[in-house]
């Protein structure tokens, strides 16, 4: 019964009917919920529709009138930048040694976004060090709980063949080192694992360490391996090598590309009334297309899951109930090593450490511009307080979408249940959208920046500082906040920066990927 409540308040429709529900069974059957009473209030936090906490904002945002001249600068292209993808795409290859050191094996933690940039950095590292790499081993991450691999998610033909002039994979290891698996690793210290790569380790540090294991043994498996390799002081061709594959080696498997495809085609050609049925579109899906004026869509990834809420401790507007849950959730999961919970929820948001809600980014994008025609793509996995949470940001964007509403559950079989599938339909969709903008910074923001940025394509960055403090500023008018939002945004719609010392090349591609016009 326990488990059923819980999968109850993790649901995104129906929240209303289901809060009713958790508050009628109680009364109705009291012996069976004695003894577990304690976790109802987990449960109705979740599906209680929190009060608007801006409705002052939000009543002037839902009549808003936004003219014809702002709408055409909302979707103006980016100017051609300074810097641009080279010709040859600027990525050379020394000669492939005809021998190498031995067999480099890496086990990478994290979700999809995290271990697309491990996977970049383990190419890197096998070149180093002259290693021939296996393909690399995808954790299970402990909350998204994915047990897909590489395979499942990457075109392996397309990655080995695009590098084969760079570095040597094999998709297994030979029969001699059949006992080098994860479950050998994790049973014991063994002398062919490295478990100490320092975060962010030098090309030295490699070639100090490991390259005598390879030496030795003709294997070494390194786990974790996770944002170890650095980003500064690395010859050029390694940092070219590392764009390659993050540029031209990592496509998705074909299904999660048909897939994108046709959400993408979806939300660019939406049918007519007629070609509806519900609140699905009809499957069939063949209108001719040159009827129709291709239409342009954003793209939201909406970062609020319970983990990332809990772990920010901030204040969400869900009461006294949502405060307890998520500060007994934080307490289980991070067991007081949160220091965010330290400081309170006003300077948090002073400081942009506050994740937007959805009613927050409803209502940066109204302060931007965009009124209630303009069709959104929700790119995220599981939203914190499900449709109950959403439904402001739904008010304001009624053409809103996701995956659900735009493809059948046929055509989603696939990638159903598969956190880290879903995620790659949604990169893909993102990366095919005229606009995006990720809710609060992470790993799909900043893979999506640097992916973006490569094809100066407009990527919405929100100043999480400034909003934090408007939206701390009650008496603020519409009008205020608008002319707030605009001005503090106009420098962050994916205007290129060149990286600085020790940030990400997958965030900030130039100049390391990329050449001066």
């Amino acid at each position: 019964m326990r488990q059923q409540i819980r999968s109850l308040s993790h649901s995104n429709r129906g929240g209303a009917m289901a809060a009713a529900l958790v508050l009628l069974l109680p009364l109705l059957f009291p012996s069976l919920f004695t003894p577990f009473s304690h976790a109802l209030p987990s449960a109705l936090s979740e599906w209680n529709t929190p009060k608007p906490m801006h409705s002052r904002l939000l009543k002037s945002a839902l009549q808003r009138v936004t003219s014809d001249e702002q709408q055409a600068d909302l979707w103006l292209p980016l100017p051609r930048p300074e810097w641009k993808t080279c010709a040859q795409h600027g990525f050379t290859s020394a000669e492939l040694p005809k021998k190498t050191q031995g067999y480099i094996q890496l086990f990478l933690d994290g979700g999809l976004n995290q271990q697309r940039m491990g996977i970049c950095d383990a190419v890197a590292v096998a070149k180093i060090l002259n290693a021939t790499l296996i393909i690399p081993y995808l954790e299970v991450n402990s909350v998204w709980q994915d047990s897909s691999t590489f395979m499942d998610i990457f075109d392996v033909e397309h990655f080995i063949d695009t590098l084969k002039d760079d570095i040597s994979i094999v998709r297994e290891l030979p029969d001699e080192y059949f006992w080098s698996t994860r479950e050998y690793y994790a049973s014991a210290i063994r002398a062919t694992r490295v478990k100490t790569a320092p975060v962010h380790a030098s090309a030295n540090w490699y070639l100090e360490n490991v390259l005598p294991l390879l030496q030795s043994y003709g294997i070494a498996a390194i786990a974790p391996f996770s944002h170890r390799l650095d980003f500064d002081n690395m010859p050029a061709d390694i940092q070219q090598l590392r764009c390659k594959v993050n540029f031209q080696a990592l496509v998705f498997v074909p299904h999660i590309r048909a897939l994108g495809d046709m959400l993408v085609s979806r939300l660019r050609y939406p049918p007519g009334p007629s070609e509806v049925t519900g609140t699905n579109y009809i499957r069939e899906f063949n209108y001719p297309k040159y009827k129709q004026e291709a239409g342009k869509f954003v793209v939201l990834h909406l970062r609020f899951d319970k983990d990332m809420a809990a772990h920010s401790a901030c204040d969400f507007g869900g009461g006294k109930a949502e405060k307890l849950a998520l500060a007994k959730y934080r307490q289980v999961i991070w067991q007081g090593r949160v220091l965010n919970s330290q400081f309170t929820d006003e300077e948090l948001r002073s400081q942009g450490r506050c994740p937007l809600t959805p009613e927050e980014i409803g209502l940066l994008l109204a302060a931007l511009g965009f009124d209630n025609s303009t069709r959104l793509y929700l790119a995220s996995h599981k939203v914190y307080g499900g449709e109950a949470r959403i439904s402001t940001l739904r008010s304001l964007f009624p053409l809103m979408e996701d995956k659900k509403s735009l493809a059948s559950s046929e055509e989603r079989a696939q990638i159903k249940g598969k956190a880290s599938l879903l995620a790659a339909v949604d990169y893909y969709v993102s990366m095919h959208s005229d606009i995006f903008i990720s809710a609060s910074p992470g790993n799909m923001h900043n893979a999506m920046v640097g992916h973006r940025t490569y094809h100066n394509m407009k990527t919405i960055r929100p100043n999480m500082a400034l909003l934090g403090q408007l939206f701390l500023n009650k008496s603020l008018t519409w009008p205020e906040f608008q002319e707030a939002v605009i001005e503090g945004h106009r420098s962050r719609q994916g205007q290129l920066r060149l990286r600085k010392s020790e940030q990400s090349i997958y965030t900030y591609p130039a100049p390391d990927c990329m050449c001066n016009a």
